[in-house]
């Protein structure tokens, strides 16, 4: 619909990827990029920010949506995936974010873990099991690093916050 406004034939949309008929003038790229802001979504042209947006999604993906264990480290993973060399994908992804994909990676496990221990249906070891940790402790020497608290202190806050926020 943004597209047709700024007067841009689209032959296809699929995923996050849009195929245009004729040429697009700067302006009407412009145009397309500033509509598309209101909705929260980005306009992506360079290649490297595009394969990033894939690295982050194929990330994601795998941590957020899937319950299979991986067979293979994470950077075989993304580099088969992304039919790219792993060392590739990490110096763009590096260069366009300024963070290592690593880095990425335990930050969203991290989220996710908050959101588990939130939750209160699994405990540390379904939890760690669940996202792929070595063990309990490897979590939760994580977590220190990234949050500066334990995951038993972080239970313990939340806890505090729930039981406060039921006595408002």
């Amino acid at each position: 619909m943004e597209f047709q406004k700024a007067g841009i034939k689209c032959i296809s949309i699929d995923w996050g990827r849009v195929e245009i008929a004729g040429t697009v003038t700067p302006k009407q790229i412009q145009k397309v990029g500033i509509n598309l802001l209101s909705y929260g979504l980005e306009l992506l042209d360079k290649k490297k920010n595009i394969l990033v947006e894939r690295i982050k999604n194929v990330i994601i993906n795998i941590i957020h949506h899937s319950d299979t264990r991986l067979k293979i480290n994470f950077s075989d993973y993304l580099g088969e995936k992304l039919c790219r060399d792993y060392t590739y994908l990490a110096n763009v992804f590096s260069e366009v974010e300024g963070t290592t994909i690593e880095q990425f990676i335990i930050l969203h496990k991290i989220q996710l873990v908050k959101q588990l221990i939130n939750y209160d249906e699994l405990n540390l070891t379904e939890i760690s099991w669940k996202l792929h940790y070595s063990s309990v402790a490897h979590l939760s020497t994580q977590f220190k690093k990234v949050t500066g608290i334990t995951p038993s202190q972080f239970k313990q806050l939340t806890s505090q916050n729930k039981i406060e926020l039921e006595n408002v």
